[in-house]
């Protein structure tokens, strides 16, 4: 009698997997994908003195922005262009699905199938975006209130720094919803698990 793991080696047909062209384009869409993300953590937000930012960083990290920098992949670390990784979209997404079942106009929405889904998908980006400018207005000033890690305080910094985190913020949602669309599903899943690893081994 075979055993089950002769068995499994039995049934895979690893000639078919070669030949599986469209998987194989998916399974590289979605390594790029995670590797732009990476990519993503290591660009500096611009109107910082990263020795500086380091040095605040250490002695800060033990607590909340430690847990924050173990999420977004180690990007508040350096203060990337994505330090908000994928959490404002993962934030607007409880609350929408919250209020889904509070808010009798958006439950009707719900049970509209396809169309509802869609336009609540849009709801949740706009949330996105009010969640992602709010947490990047309040990194700005914490910055500034830092000892010289902001080369030229002030609201050009605040701006660009809304600007700068919003839109990493936005592009990796983007990213996600590609990799949901055109690939496996779960895209936003996927690079907040990423990140998490990323974080938690580094």
């Amino acid at each position: 009698m075979a055993s089950a793991a002769e068995q499994l080696a039995s049934n895979l047909n690893f000639s078919a997997f070669a030949k599986a062209e469209e998987l194989k384009k998916r399974i590289w869409f979605t390594l790029g994908a995670l590797l732009v993300y990476r990519l993503g953590t290591y660009i500096p937000m611009p109107g910082i003195n990263p020795e500086a930012f380091a040095q605040a960083f250490n002695q800060a990290q033990s607590g909340i922005i430690g847990m924050f920098n173990m999420f977004a992949g180690g990007a508040v670390e350096r203060m990337a262009i994505f330090a908000l990784g994928i959490m404002p979209y993962i934030s607007a997404s409880i609350i929408m699905q919250l209020m889904t079942t509070v808010v009798p106009s958006l439950e009707q929405l719900k049970k509209e199938g396809e169309q509802g889904r869609k336009v609540i998908n849009q709801y949740t980006r706009y949330g996105t975006v009010v969640l992602a400018a709010f947490q990047a207005y309040g990194i700005a000033v914490g910055l500034e209130g830092a000892t010289n890690v902001v080369t030229d305080p002030g609201w050009f910094f605040r701006a660009s720094t809304v600007i700068t985190l919003v839109g990493g913020t936005m592009f990796l949602m983007w990213l996600g919803e590609q990799i949901t669309s055109l690939v496996i599903g779960y895209g936003i899943s996927l690079i907040f698990f990423a990140g998490f690893v990323v974080g938690f081994l580094s």
